[in-house]
């Protein structure tokens, strides 16, 4: 049996992992319609795209009818996004969303108010210690992000990290270096539930980037990802342009101190996020060359086109669909 989707009533393995700022609406609704699980992402459909949360979750309800799920980002910063986020949490339920994923925080008042309701969480985690504190909050399943990730990855493989989880009891995802058929199958191999993709989405259709953008992911290489600071505080995958060097993206002097302080590095995340919100928004309505703010995990090396999401869902089961329905069966 497949936890995963026995748990969440969708037809197959994969989530459509948020992302800020790619995640519009259009590509949201598309991922669920085509049997996977497409998360929003409140900020990119907010603050990047433009919609009052209600009429945007709801606009996403009128593409898909089938599941969808939200993604908390839960770390604390200031009082008034913590309020906001909390108010989108309980709309997101009122609505009939029952899947949730926590991100950057400790995760037991959203299980106390999901569980409410009937829902389940999922927590992001990159080491053990997180898995166990997701664990003692009550989370019914882990995202397993990894060093292969984009967005915020981990620094371990996804065998170590399942190694690392696995004897919690809990359904695991792997987030991170999946884009094609192969890597979905080695990952349910291993003992993953589901594997959660975000950079094979963004080279679709349905994803609102510029064309540029996509066809930067579709050049790079693994060894073309790297690291930076500047963005958000924390180390998030990029593509790095060859014309820049790798150091230029770490954070170097008062802002690597101010980061590593207890007292001022949240201030300091806050700060860089909304600093990075009108260049991350020129990613979406331009085709100008905004390359230091590409984000993209490697899972780049095995993407070679624009493709509809459909198209890519229907690539990523090839070699699974028998296996998974027998499982179910």
């Amino acid at each position: 049996m497949n936890q995963f989707i026995e748990s969440t009533g969708v037809e197959f393995p994969i989530i459509g992992g948020p992302m800020y700022p790619c995640s519009n609406p259009e590509l949201v609704a598309a991922i669920s319609e085509a049997g996977a699980l497409g998360i929003i992402q409140p900020l990119s459909l907010t603050y990047v795209h433009g919609y009052d949360f209600l009429q945007g979750l709801k606009y996403i309800q009128s593409l898909t009818a089938k599941p969808l799920g939200f993604n908390a980002l839960i770390e604390k910063s200031s009082r008034r996004y913590q309020q906001r986020m909390s108010s989108w949490i309980d709309i997101a339920l009122d609505q009939g969303v029952l899947f949730f994923i926590t991100s950057l925080g400790k995760p037991d008042w959203v299980v106390e108010r999901v569980h409410a309701y009937g829902g389940q969480v999922y927590h992001d985690v990159t080491e053990r210690k997180w898995a166990e504190i997701g664990v003692d909050c009550g989370v019914d399943g882990l995202i397993c992000v990894n060093n292969r990730a984009g967005g915020h990855a981990g620094k371990l493989s996804a065998l170590q990290l399942y190694e690392a989880c696995f004897s919690l009891n809990k359904p695991l995802v792997c987030a991170g270096g999946i884009s094609d058929s192969d890597g979905l199958q080695d990952m349910l191999k291993i003992g993953y539930q589901a594997c959660q993709l975000g950079t094979r989405f963004i080279a679709s259709d349905e994803c609102r980037v510029s064309d540029t953008y996509k066809q930067a992911i579709i050049a790079a290489g693994e060894k073309d990802i790297t690291l930076t600071e500047k963005m958000t505080g924390v180390p998030v995958s990029i593509i790095k342009p060859a014309s820049k060097n790798e150091q230029q993206f770490k954070a170097q002097g008062v802002l690597s101190w101010m980061l590593s302080s207890k007292k001022f590095k949240h201030v300091t995340r806050l700060f860089l996020s909304l600093r990075s919100i009108m260049n991350l928004k020129a990613v979406i309505s331009s085709d100008n060359d905004n390359s230091e703010y590409w984000q993209a995990g490697k899972s780049v090396a095995g993407i070679h086109s624009v493709l509809s999401v459909k198209q890519i869902i229907q690539q990523l089961m090839k070699k699974q669909e028998i296996k998974v329905h027998s499982e179910d069966s």
